[in-house]
């Protein structure tokens, strides 16, 4: 099943959503737009996993 992640979730007022077949992709896309548009040059542990507990089903 397709996942999605929507950024504003995390950071409220970004409208970034990430959209993938599996968690392991929405994770990728994640990671690349938090470097772009957040300036996070590494993601913590931490990050990454409020990331991946805000991932959902599509």
């Amino acid at each position: 099943m397709a996942k999605v992640l929507k950024c504003g979730d995390l950071m409220p007022g970004c409208n970034f959503v990430a959209e993938g077949k599996d968690v392991a992709e929405v994770m990728a896309k994640g990671a690349e737009h938090a470097k772009t548009a957040h300036g996070m040059s590494s993601i913590p542990p931490y990050v990454a996993a409020k990331v991946q507990a805000a991932i959902k089903d599509k």
